[in-house]
């Protein structure tokens, strides 16, 4: 052969030996988390809501924000457990307290004379919830009611044999779930995904053999629900407890097929599939909540679930999967963070067990962020419900803390990612929910403190709950309004969107206004402090010997009320207000107790130096100022946040950090404080100790918000933008060496990509989406770009 043809021939099968290569390399590089066995569908779950099934903890999360699902993969019998996003037991109810207001006074005078055993039994008494209130976290049968389960849908394939080559997956870029495997000789496929656009799941069911498809489908659930046919339709419908002795919400779920070649027959309790070619189950599902507080109206869910299933079963499937597909990415792939080229060769669970022993993975790094985004795509959608404390993910009809919103930290974390991670639409749900407890947060505001505004406790629900706990030592926590309308500045500092700040400006001006009311001068030094409360949780040993968790000013509250008044300042700046109220704000800032460093070095988490109970405990809520709000900063304020290090840093010597989303929380501190070993530190001690085989945080039990805190953590060492200037890889560790970001949101309204190499930035590109001065931050050096809308800028450093 002619030597040129040869080296023609040989070049040509280099090139194509390196395209295949590459193919390989970014089929090998798609995220997704797979496994090589089912979850066990014939498990039946724990009876205690503060225990999960270790099953469904293998299972995996779809959702479009309304529907959510976790599919278990089985063979033989396939389990998919569903739910809707207001699926709640209860009803509104009021569980204001007419008895707190005139003891108040009397509390306050208590505290501040020191007597805090009197202070603490008075509290005990009358500011705390009348009635029932969350039933102590299960409320499933109170009226505060309980986040449920919608149900099971059961596959059951009536087939016992041995089965090869299984191979289950969740593929984070197209929002799927693959199952594979052969049986008896035959290769069978299923296809399942929660479409948004059409509100329907679908999951088609291929075999590479005719008519080797047959199973019997039918829907359960623990209590209240009846199971029926029509025409082509299985239909499982009922009624949730509302908590006094009689029927709530309702809710229906529909379940059809399609099938090639053999028959598809509904009884009255099953749906049967025979020796089809192929099949594709759709399944639609709805309540009838809707709740103009305090009048619960309804609609017709059932008329809704028809539509949206009918809609479904008309389009072609791959266009109902493309509809899906398309929908989803354009929120997903804003977003791509590499930090290694590792091929992805490990099972997801068997990743999870290494990482406990070799405590370095970071495809599992890149994989928990995607993860997180994913989650929140899909369990929070303009229009639907908040993410609750699993997301929109249980299988319980009392779930852990009744699934409801937490408003010390938990519902709040859920979004701190929403912004940063370009994901600003799913942030909004949050601003309805504070939109749907004004009414009941004005009530209690006034029943409880003569005040204006708004205020709503450490919880709320789909209700309009607004009240104290039924336990004053956790359920005093009054802080929860100002973190809540602090997310209403954020989501503006990364838009600029003014339409947006007009319409949840009375909001943000209605939970100023109930501090404003609430604050007192401390009679030691006239300033102004809040109280009777808490620092969410912690108990300390007061100078009168009583142990106790209320007291007059504690730091967590002074640090919201301070970042709201900052907030509220910007935002009537922003708006053009300029009126007296606007003055007093401005003045009532200045006048607060801000934070105190304590004899040890350490931020003080109370007005005066008490000795915590437990210097381990898991809140850090003293340390708002440092992140998510910014009055403490390590170049503007140094010495503060010298002492926040410290604080950390002992919680950590205690114990601290020991439940998943704490450890979480503990990643975007060390990350403001520019630690990246540190914030790396506490990403593994979660990703050691508190995630699942399907990667779900635990408290334990299954809490979502250390997956939503944990992606906002590794943004928050990517990237920051709180002061004002955006900074470049400010908390990146070393194991991190080489890597790049692309498309994280600044404030300002920028996107920034981001590269490095051996530790040093190598590129950083910036879209401007509104125009402006632009800061940027490197090490030491700053650059100022001045911007144009809509526009990209490569600064040099």
């Amino acid at each position: 052969m002619n030597k040129d043809i040869l080296y023609v021939c040989l070049s040509f099968c280099f090139l194509l030996l390196l395209s295949n290569c590459d193919k390989k390399v970014e089929e090998a590089s798609s995220l997704k988390l797979w496994y090589n066995q089912p979850a066990d569908a014939t498990v039946k779950d724990f009876t205690k809501p503060t225990k999960d099934d270790p099953e469904w903890l293998k299972s995996l999360p779809l959702g479009n924000g309304s529907l959510g699902a976790m599919v278990f993969g089985g063979v033989n019998k396939e389990r998919i457990q569903l739910n809707e996003e207001s699926m709640w037991s209860g009803s509104v109810d009021d569980n204001d307290n007419p008895e707190a207001l005139p003891a108040q006074a009397e509390i306050r005078r208590f505290l501040f004379a020191g007597k805090y055993k009197e202070a603490t039994e008075l509290t005990k008494k009358t500011q705390i919830a009348k009635g029932a209130g969350s039933g102590f976290g299960k409320g499933a049968n109170v009226p505060f009611g309980s986040f449920q389960t919608l149900g099971d849908l059961w596959i059951d394939f009536d087939s016992q044999s041995e089965y090869q080559n299984y191979h289950r997956e969740l593929d984070l870029e197209n929002a799927t779930v693959n199952v594979s495997y052969t049986q008896d000789g035959v290769e069978y496929k299923r296809e399942i995904f929660v479409s948004h656009p059409d509100q329907v799941m679908a999951i088609k069911f291929t075999a590479n053999k005719p008519g080797k498809i047959s199973f019997t489908s039918s829907l359960t659930r623990p209590e209240r629900y009846q199971v029926s046919s029509k025409a082509d339709q299985l239909i499982m419908q009922g009624a949730l407890s509302d908590g006094k002795d009689g029927d709530g919400l309702k809710y229906m779920a529909r379940l059809s097929a399609s099938n090639k070649n053999g028959e598809v027959n509904y009884s009255d309790s099953t749906l049967v599939v025979k020796n089809a070619d192929e099949v594709t189950l759709y399944l639609t599902a709805s309540t009838d909540y809707v709740l103009e507080y305090p009048t619960y109206k309804g609609r017709d869910f059932e008329n809704l679930t028809e539509t949206y299933l009918q809609k479904g079963k008309d389009l072609a499937y791959n266009e109902l999967l493309n509809r899906h597909v398309k929908d989803y990415q354009k929120y997903y792939s804003r977003v791509n963070l590499k930090l290694t080229k590792e091929l992805d060769t490990i099972p997801t669970d068997v990743r999870v067990e290494n990482f406990k022993q070799k405590q370095s993975d970071l495809h599992l790094v890149e994989l928990m962020f995607q993860y997180g985004r994913y989650l929140l795509i899909s369990s929070s959608r303009p229009g639907s419900l908040p993410a609750n404390l699993q997301g929109i993910w249980g299988n319980k009809v009392q779930l852990p803390w009744n699934g409801d919103y937490h408003t010390d930290v938990n519902v709040q974390m859920n979004y701190w990612l929403a912004e940063t991670a370009n994901l600003g639409e799913m942030h909004l749900p949050l601003f309805d929910l504070m939109s749907s407890i004004q009414k009941p947060g004005g009530k209690t505001a006034k029943v409880h403190y003569d005040a204006r505004g708004w205020v709503v406790h450490p919880i709320t629900n789909v209700w309009g709950y607004t009240s104290p706990g039924e336990k004053s030592s956790w359920g005093m926590h009054v802080g929860g309004g100002a973190w809540l309308a602090t997310h209403i500045m954020e989501h503006y500092y990364f838009t600029l969107d003014k339409e947006f700040l007009k319409k949840e400006f009375p909001v943000l001006k209605g939970s100023t206004q109930f501090y404003m009311d609430w604050l007192i001068p401390n009679p030691k030094n006239g300033e102004l402090v809040s109280g009777p409360s808490v620092s969410p949780e912690n108990t300390f040993f007061a100078p009168d010997g009583s142990k106790t968790q209320i007291c007059m000013g504690p730091a967590h509250d002074q640090q919201v009320i301070w970042q709201l008044f900052k907030n509220y300042i910007d935002a009537a700046t922003a708006l053009g207000e300029n009126d007296e109220f606007l003055q007093q704000v401005k003045s009532a800032q200045k006048q607060l107790t801000g934070p105190k460093i304590g004899s040890d070095g350490r931020l003080m988490e109370w007005d005066e130096e008490f000795k915590e109970k437990e210097p381990g405990h898991r809140h850090i809520s003293h340390l708002f100022a440092l992140h998510p709000g910014y009055q403490i900063d390590i170049n503007n304020t140094p010495e503060l946040a010298k002492a926040a290090r410290k604080s950390l840093d002992v919680r950590i010597q205690h114990g601290g950090g020991h439940t998943g989303w704490s450890s979480a929380w503990l990643i975007n501190q060390y990350a403001r404080l520019g630690d990246g070993e540190n914030s790396e530190v506490s990403l593994h001690k979660l990703m050691s100790k508190n995630i699942s085989p399907n990667l779900f945080g635990l408290h334990p039990p299954f809490q979502i918000d250390a997956n939503f805190g944990a992606t906002a953590g590794i943004a928050e060492m990517l990237m920051q933008s709180q002061s004002g200037v955006i900074n470049l890889l400010p908390a990146v560790p070393k194991s991190w060496a080489s890597g790049s970001v692309k498309g994280l949101s600044a404030r300002g309204g920028f996107d920034v990509d981001i590269t490095w190499e051996s530790g040093k930035l190598t590129a950083v590109k910036i879209f401007s989406k509104a125009g402006g001065i632009c800061k940027v931050q490197y090490k030491y050096q700053v650059i100022e770009i001045e911007t144009e809308e809509n526009q990209v800028y490569q600064p040099k450093f």
